[in-house]
């Protein structure tokens, strides 16, 4: 964290720090897609990656808003950890059904920090009187909560597809 003296500081830091992540996603999500063995999982991760690309702009747009501030030179340390747990999950020696189990897992855990982290800046955005600011920020965390749902959608079945393939080994 950068040094952070009033609210308007510690916005700008969680915006950078939401910048990283995205950034980071836009470069590790299509590797991990590769991994992914259900082509609905796959549509998933391509689709996630375009909605990012768009979260990047909206970023940009903001960063215009507040004074034309820089929003790089900050790693997101939360989303580099969860990178790397998405691949190794993309390593691991196990069936296909399961490995998809494990990556809808992975995605919605950076679902959840992504509306955490949006959330939490909107609402820092709102309390300084961003009007603007907050109505972008609400935009990415909305969409963030879409594809969280579409993911839960997309557990379900793959969740009983890899009990059935449990089932039929044994």
């Amino acid at each position: 964290m950068s040094k952070m003296k009033t609210m308007e500081d510690f916005l700008m830091d969680e915006l950078k720090d939401i910048y990283s992540s995205e950034d980071q996603l836009i470069t590790a999500l299509p590797k991990i897609a590769k991994a992914a063995a259900s082509a609905d999982l796959i549509q998933a991760f391509e689709n996630h990656v375009k909605e990012t690309e768009c979260k990047v702009e909206r970023l940009n747009k903001i960063s215009k808003l507040a004074g034309n501030r820089e929003l790089t030179g900050r790693i997101c340390l939360a989303m580099e950890g969860l990178i790397k747990e998405g691949s190794q999950i993309a390593e691991e020696n196990c069936t296909p059904e399961v490995r998809d189990v494990a990556l809808i897992a992975f995605a919605q855990k950076v679902e959840h920090h992504e509306i955490a982290a949006y959330g939490c800046a909107k609402t820092y955005a709102r309390l300084l009187g961003y009007t603007e600011v907050e109505e972008l920020l609400q935009e990415s965390e909305k969409e963030e909560i879409t594809s969280d749902k579409r993911l839960v959608a997309l557990a379900k079945a793959t969740n009983a597809n890899a009990m059935e393939t449990r089932e039929a080994s044994v």
